[in-house]
């Protein structure tokens, strides 16, 4: 069964001042999507989730990052959360492989968002199918190993942009993703 994976990080000096700056160099390093008709969505949130958008910006493929965190800066204050709903190109099977955008979300939160495990930033990656093997398609192993070497990627590139702390892959669940991986790789293994 599939469940919702994310990238959490905790970042050293991360304060409500200079949330933006490192949300900034995050998305300097993710790899948008060269293949989505539509561009990035930046919302930014006050308080909590179920309030709605204090600011919400479509923008057209290819915006810079500097124009987004500039869109958001004059809404950031200590309780708000800035988010980026946005793709990356991944393998994916639709009758075949190919390279699809992949829809994620990328946030940052102020000290005063109420959000669960306390992190600075997150990044939402959709359903954890995309990176696990599936013995039922053909080709699954090699190719959902490309997506997993990109998220793994992903996360090194944000551990050389950012002082973080600590980071933590982890599933809507609570299942331990590592596990998981082990398990569906077992299957390969005795097939």
């Amino acid at each position: 069964m599939s469940d919702r994976l994310y990238f959490s990080g905790w970042v050293r000096g991360f304060s409500d001042s200079n949330m933006l700056r490192h949300f900034g160099k995050m998305l300097d390093v993710f790899p948008f999507s060269k293949l989505a008709k539509a561009g990035p969505v930046l919302r930014v949130y006050a308080i909590e989730y179920v309030e709605p958008p204090l600011f919400e910006r479509h923008f057209d493929p290819g915006v810079s990052v500097g124009d987004m965190i500039a869109a958001a800066r004059d809404f950031v204050q200590p309780d708000c959360c800035v988010e980026i709903e946005a793709a990356w190109d991944l393998w994916q099977h639709h009758d075949d492989w190919k390279l699809w955008p992949s829809a994620v979300t990328l946030s940052c939160f102020g000290s005063e968002f109420e959000h669960e495990n306390g992190d600075n930033l997150r990044i939402d990656f959709g359903l954890d199918s995309k990176f696990v093997p599936s013995e039922d398609i053909q080709g699954s192993l090699r190719i959902q190993q490309s997506n997993l070497r990109s998220l793994l990627s992903l996360a090194g590139e944000i551990d050389k942009a950012l002082p973080v702390e600590r980071r933590l892959l982890w599933s809507e669940s609570g299942a331990n993703f590592a596990a998981v991986l082990e398990e569906a790789l077992e299957k390969f293994g005795s097939g």
